[in-house]
Formats: C-alpha cells, structure tokens, sequence
C-alpha cells in the first residue's frame, strides 16, 4: 500500500461519542451511539442542527438504556440509521427521509438480528453491528467481533425490503491485530464495488464494555468475490468508528471519519483520509 494521509479536517461542538457519518451536499449527517438524534452539519456555515430519532431524544442516554446507534446506510434520498443489537434495547432501525428531514418508519429488527445470530453461529453476547450498506438490492450488515468468539461476519441479505423474504448469507473475516488483540469492524462503505471498511482493535472480550484503544486499519474488500484487497493501519490511537466517501479522483480518493472518544463529551473531530487508488 502506497502513503496515506490522516489529518483533522475540523472539529464539531455538539455531538459526542460519534459512531456514524455521511457526507451529502456539503452537509455531514453524524449519529452518537449515545444520542437519540441525527445530528446535521453544514460544512459551508458550520451550523449544527438535530434530527430527532426516537421519543423524547437526549444527548447523552444512560448506557444500559440507550438505542446504541451504531451504523448508517443510504439509498436514493434516504438514510437507515441501524441500533448494534447488542442488547434487548438496541434493535431499532430507523429509515430518514433526507429531503423532507423526517423519519419515515421505525422497525423493530429483533427477530431478523435473532435469526441473523443463529444462522452466524454468534451468541447475543457476541452480537453487536456496526457497519451497513444498502445497495438497492442487498443490505450488508457487519458485526463487529470484539466479543470472545472474535467473530468479524458480514452479512447479505437479499431483500428490497428487511420486512419481506429475504436470502441470506454469512461470510467470517480474520482481520489484522495489533499487539495481539485482533481489530473487529467499526463500520464500511461502498465505492464503485468495493467495500471500504474500518475496524480496530480494542482491549476488551465484551461488545459492551469498552477497553484499551490499540489502533484502527483501513481495508477494502471486493464485492464480487467478498475477498480482502488490502488492509491498511491508519492509527495507533484513535478509535474510528464512522466512514464516509469525501472526494474521489482518478489517483486518489477522500474519506471523512468519526472517532468514538467513548465520553459525555460533546465535541467530536472529523479527520480526512487520503489513499491512492489503485
């Protein structure tokens, strides 16, 4: 892999514990894993507004009650925010309307993430999603494995919609370690049919309790064959947990990333990734 570049784009007052992201139209929609909002951007006049999710939203909901927002998807003008399904709380989906700027359904995906788990072989402690794409055609769910089965699994489901019939498969990913803790996914994107994806290695066995940050990878997988191109170390430090398309040239291309700082605090750093295009 050629240099890449990591720098801080800009820094936002308002959002905490950032766990999702996507850039539209000089607006960055953010999601908190401990928020009940989606957050907007304007990057032009840097005016933050918020979007409520859920009934009576705040900024920071205790952890053993909050919906754990963890992962945006988007098609045509909406956006699907996804709850990690790591405990019984955490299993909304919510479709946004972006043109209107209004929620236009709320599912209860408990039974598909019950049937996802059984068919992954993944027990619910070792549950928890955090990356998703939307193609049109398929959803693709990620779970990250940070709990003691290590299970990095991508899931496909092949429905228009998650309330239909569907197919479904599972694939399991070995993704690289640092210091012997092997990183898990954070979150992926689709680019012209490549999976774009984050994960980090974390010092913990649990996908509730945080642990030592060790560093966060970069890595791309083909759609077709569902096979890893590369993977990509990007920090020692950071904990990356949102990814979105920036800019893309002909030899390079621009993300914009999220960092979980796993605090109340509600400030929350927005750093630019640069990578040749090969």
């Amino acid at each position: 892999m050629e240099k890449f570049t990591l720098e801080i784009l800009f820094q936002i007052i308002g959002i905490g514990s950032a766990s999702g992201l996507f850039f539209n139209n000089d607006s960055l929609y953010v999601i908190g894993d401990n928020s009940g909002f989606l957050y907007e951007y304007n990057m032009q006049n840097q005016q933050l507004s918020q979007h409520a999710l859920i009934d009576n939203p705040t900024q920071n909901i205790p952890k053993n009650i909050k919906p754990d927002f963890e992962s945006i998807a988007h098609h045509n003008d909406t956006l699907y925010i996804f709850g990690s399904g790591s405990t019984e709380n955490r299993n909304k989906m919510i479709a946004f309307d972006l043109k209107s700027k209004t929620v236009l359904q709320k599912n209860n995906l408990v039974d598909l993430y019950a049937l996802m788990q059984n068919f992954g072989d993944i027990k619910p402690e070792d549950f928890n999603l955090e990356g998703a794409i939307f193609d049109g055609e398929n959803w693709y769910l990620f779970n990250r494995g940070n709990g003691v089965s290590n299970k990095n699994t991508i899931f496909t489901i092949h429905a228009k919609n998650l309330g239909e019939e569907f197919a479904l498969i599972s694939v399991n990913y070995k993704l690289p370690k640092i210091k012997g803790v092997r990183s898990s996914f954070t979150d992926a994107i689709l680019v012209e049919g490549k999976i774009y994806f984050l994960s980090t290695a974390e010092d913990t066995k649990s996908t509730y309790d945080d642990g030592e940050v060790l560093g966060s990878f970069i890595g791309r997988i083909d759609l077709k064959t569902m096979k890893i191109d590369f993977t990509q170390k990007i920090t020692s430090t950071h904990k990356f947990e949102g990814l979105t398309l920036y800019k893309k040239e002909n030899n390079k291309i621009e993300f914009l990333l999220c960092e979980d700082n796993d605090t109340d605090l509600l400030e929350t750093k927005i750093f630019k990734l640069t990578l040749p295009v090969k």
